[in-house]
C-alpha cells in the first residue's frame, strides 16, 4: 500500500489556481521520511511551489492539471504562506513556510542507514558534483545512490527510458528533481507514474545546498524579500519570474479574495 495514501487526512486549502497542503515544516519532513522508508507500491510526486507557480498554473490549464495531480503542494514562499492563512484563517496557525531547500536538509539530516535512499536529478555536472560531496560530508548517514546531470534540451522517449531504468536500478526511494520550474515539475509527476518512487520537485536547492549560489539572508526570507534577493544575483534569468509572475499572483489571490466575500 503506497504511504501517501495511507497516511491520516491533511488540510489542503486553495491559495489561486493551487491546492496547497497545510503542514508545519517539521512535520513535512517527518511525512516525506515516512513515505521513503516505507515500500511502496506506486509513485508519490510532491511539488514545492512558490508565487510563481501560481502564477503559471493560473495562465497554463496543462501546468495547472499536472500541479493538481501530485499527491502533495508545499508552500514554499512566503508571500504565499501570508495569502493562505489570510484566505483560510482556519489553517493561520499551522501555515508554514515548507522551503525546498530546509525540507532537503531536514530530510538528509533524518536519513539513516534503513533510508530513504536518495537520487539527484539536474544541475550542472559541476554544480551536481559539489552538492553529492557536501551532502555526503554534512550528513554521512544519507545514503546517495545515484546522481545525472540530463541535458538541457528536452530527452527523447528512449533518454526517458534509460533514466527510468537507471534509477531503479539504483534502489532509490527518493528522486530530487532540480531542473528549474516549470521543467522539474512535470519530471517529477512523470517519475511518480513511472515508478515507486518519492520524486520531489526541489527548485533552486542544489545551487543553495552545493554553495554555488548564495541564499538570501534569514531576515529577507521572512519579510517576503527573497525574490528581490534573487533578482540582483541572477537579472537576467529571473526578471520574467518576478515582474511578470508577482503581480500575477497576486491579482490571483485578489480575485479569490473578493470572490470568497
Amino acid at each position: 500500500m503506497n504511504t501517501a495514501a495511507s497516511q491520516p487526512a491533511i488540510p489542503r486549502r486553495l491559495v489561486g489556481s493551487l491546492d496547497f497542503t497545510v503542514l508545519p515544516l517539521k512535520a513535512a519532513i517527518q511525512l516525506i521520511l515516512a513515505i521513503g522508508i516505507s515500500p511502496q507500491t506506486r509513485g508519490t510526486a510532491i511539488h514545492f511551489a512558490n508565487a510563481y507557480n501560481i502564477a503559471l498554473a493560473d495562465t497554463d490549464a496543462h501546468y495547472r492539471h499536472v500541479m493538481q495531480q501530485g499527491d502533495y503542494i508545499f508552500t514554499d514562499g512566503t508571500p504565499v504562506v501570508w495569502a493562505g492563512r489570510r484566505l483560510h484563517p482556519d489553517q493561520g496557525k499551522i501555515w508554514e513556510r515548507v522551503y525546498g531547500p530546509d525540507v532537503m536538509a531536514g530530510v538528509m539530516a533524518g536519513s539513516t542507514d534503513h533510508g530513504p535512499k536518495h537520487y539527484l536529478l539536474g544541475a550542472s555536472e559541476g554544480t551536481l558534483h559539489l552538492l553529492t560531496e557536501r551532502l555526503k560530508t554534512r550528513w554521512p548517514r544519507a545514503q546517495i545512490v545515484g546522481n545525472e546531470s540530463p541535458p538541457f534540451r528536452a530527452a527523447t522517449g528512449a533518454e526517458l527510458i534509460e533514466r527510468d531504468q537507471r534509477i531503479a536500478n539504483s534502489g532509490a526511494t527518493c528522486v530530487w528533481v532540480g531542473l528549474g520550474t516549470p521543467k522539474q515539475d512535470y519530471e517529477a509527476q512523470r517519475l511518480a507514474q513511472h515508478l515507486p518512487v518519492t520524486a520531489l520537485a526541489i527548485g533552486a536547492a542544489f545551487d543553495f545546498l552545493a554553495g554555488t549560489v548564495p541564499q538570501a539572508p534569514s531576515w529577507m526570507q521572512r519579510s517576503g524579500l527573497e525574490w528581490s534577493y534573487r533578482l540582483a544575483q541572477e537579472p537576467r534569468r529571473l526578471a520574467k519570474r518576478y515582474f511578470w509572475g508577482n503581480p500575477r499572483f497576486i491579482a490571483s489571490v485578489a480575485r479569490q479574495h473578493f470572490q470568497g466575500r
